[in-house]
C-alpha cells in the first residue's frame, strides 16, 4: 500500500467515527444541577453552586484524609506497644488526643459547609 492509500482510508475511518459519534451525543444524561439550585438561566449562580460543592467535597474529603491519618498514627503505636517499644498509656492518649482533633475538625467544617 501507498502512503495516499492509508491517508486515504485513515480519512474514511475517521469522517465514518465521526458521524457514528454524533448519535452517542444523545445518550448523555442531564448535568445534575448544583445544591444550591439557581434559577434557569443564571450562570454565575450556577458557578458559585458548582464551586461551593466543590469546596464541600473538598472539605470532606481532607476530613477523610484525616480520619485515616489518624488510624494509620494509631495502628502504627498499638504495633510500637505491642512490641513493647511504646507504652500503652501513648496508645490512649493518641486515641483520645485523635478522638478530640477529628471532632474539632468536624466541627470546623460544618460551620464554614455553613458559612459557604
Amino acid at each position: 500500500m501507498t502512503i495516499k492509500k492509508i491517508k486515504k482510508q485513515m480519512a474514511a475511518t475517521g469522517l465514518f467515527g465521526m458521524t457514528a459519534a454524533q448519535s452517542l451525543w444523545a445518550a448523555l444524561p442531564t448535568p445534575v444541577a448544583p445544591s444550591t439550585a439557581p434559577a434557569a438561566g443564571d450562570w454565575i449562580a450556577l458557578i458559585k453552586g458548582y464551586i461551593k460543592d466543590g469546596g464541600l467535597v473538598l472539605g470532606l474529603a481532607i476530613a477523610v484524609l484525616g480520619f485515616l491519618w489518624i488510624a494509620y498514627l494509631g495502628f502504627a503505636k498499638f504495633n510500637e506497644a505491642r512490641q513493647g517499644k511504646a507504652e500503652w498509656a501513648e496508645v490512649g492518649v493518641l486515641g483520645i488526643v485523635g478522638a478530640i482533633v477529628l471532632i474539632f475538625a468536624s466541627y470546623l467544617l460544618t460551620e464554614a459547609a455553613g458559612v459557604i
